[in-house]
């Protein structure tokens, strides 16, 4: 039977007894929810602690940082049950900071010690939760990775014929023809850790492209869009999405700066 620690809230930080991938809340319940994955070691063990940014728009909600979703990913894909701690980062808890004096996200407790950075904590789970893998394979492992910071630098750009918006679509271009010959994910038929990794990096710029710059991906690129759909319509995607208000609010500073 799976237990779920409360912990009061205190200034700085929402608590979150929620975990997705073994419990459903619903007008203030949390109920069991039967998953495939029922009897596993994964459903069977105690849920992992992990501390994630918290909405800035809507009390007691999950917040915008796509590495903490990354990691949510990670751990909705392998069924394997969670607590969410919501920090307000501008307001960070004197506890908070004694467990990450860096005050960043996420932040997950293995065996009684508190792991930060994505990519080391999605590795850890792959280790401790091999089931099912999501390794990608070395070769396939940086696919798309410089679509996030190419991004970034057509959205902060306020020169609309500096060629940031080209850049971006050379990297998408090049991602799309990598879909049509390997995909339908990075590594082929299944979803990998490289999909999960880059899929929160294309819902930002999705809506705040939309947003900021009344952009979205041309009709040009039919499998990226056909990636992206598939895999915002994802349980997993859909059970650790941000609010769109968050993403909004999350880039407008580097907006407007």
């Amino acid at each position: 039977m799976i237990s779920l620690r409360f912990q009061p809230s205190t200034a700085g930080v929402l608590s979150a007894p929620i975990s997705r991938a073994g419990f459903i809340k619903r007008r203030g319940l949390i109920k069991p929810r039967r998953t495939a994955r029922l009897g596993t070691v994964a459903m069977a063990a105690a849920p992992l602690e992990i501390c994630v940014k918290a909405s800035i728009t809507t009390p007691n909600k999950l917040g915008d940082c796509p590495f903490c979703q990354r990691v949510l990913l990670t751990m909705e894909e392998k069924h394997v049950p969670y607590d969410m701690k919501m920090v307000d980062l501008s307001n960070k808890p004197e506890w908070f900071l004694k467990i990450n004096a860096e005050g960043k996200v996420p932040v997950v407790k293995f065996d009684e010690k508190w792991v930060p950075d994505s990519d080391v904590i999605t590795q850890a789970l792959e280790d401790k939760y091999p089931e099912p893998p999501l390794a990608t394979p070395p070769e396939k492992a940086s696919v798309g990775s410089k679509i996030f910071s190419t991004f970034i630098g057509f959205l902060k750009s306020k020169d609309p014929k500096d060629g940031t918006e080209q850049v971006l679509l050379d990297e998408l271009s090049t991602f799309n023809d990598y879909l049509k010959e390997n995909g339908p994910y990075i590594n082929g038929e299944k979803i990998s850790a490289a999909d999960l990794s880059l899929a929160p990096k294309l819902y930002h710029m999705k809506i705040a492209l939309g947003h900021y710059k009344n952009w979205s991906v041309p009709d040009s690129l039919p499998f990226l869009k056909s990636y992206m759909e598939n895999l915002f319509s994802r349980e997993s995607f859909k059970n650790t999405e941000a609010q769109t208000e968050d993403v909004i609010a999350g880039w407008r500073p580097k907006v407007m700066g």
